[in-house]
């Protein structure tokens, strides 16, 4: 179980390196703007816990057993503080059901960006970096690893 605070830009990082690729519902966002906090309740893959697959038997042409579940996801609390302003683009904020998966966190001049697949962002205006982290509940097993595809520059 992680509970970890973020002072500065290196502290976001390893944070924001735990959260990729999780899955956020815009219905677990929300900006309290008189206490100047913007909280967050994601759902995180447990990279830090993922077992490694099998080696393949020999003469076993399969790599991985995907009928039993290597991996796992929790529920994880953010907290940012002294938020001034939150701005968000590329997703309707009444679209309550709506998954916004997290690519990262960047610290940036006067706040924060977190950026999602397909275009989406938040950009949290703040004072400073005040970001808490914390797991919640139990975690719960799951077969699927979040994977990228390594992008490859055509040759001139």
């Amino acid at each position: 179980m992680l509970k970890l605070r973020a002072r500065d830009a290196d502290d976001l990082q390893v944070m924001a390196a735990l959260l990729q690729d999780a899955i956020v519902p815009v219905s677990e966002m929300l900006f309290l703007p008189n206490a100047q906090r913007f909280i967050v309740v994601a759902n995180r893959f447990r990279a830090e816990s993922a077992a490694a697959p099998e080696s393949p038997a020999e003469g076993d042409a399969s790599f991985e057993d995907r009928s039993r579940p290597h991996h796992e996801r929790i529920h994880c609390g953010l907290r940012f503080d002294r938020v001034r302003k939150v701005r968000h683009r590329g997703f309707d904020r009444r679209a309550r059901g709506e998954m916004l998966n997290l690519l990262t966190i960047l610290a940036g001049e006067g706040g924060i960006d977190l950026v999602f697949a397909g275009g989406a962002d938040l950009h949290l205006d703040c004072a400073a970096i005040d970001v808490r982290l914390e797991d919640i509940g139990e975690a719960w097993p799951t077969r699927w690893r979040p994977s990228h595809a390594v992008a490859q520059e055509a040759e001139g």
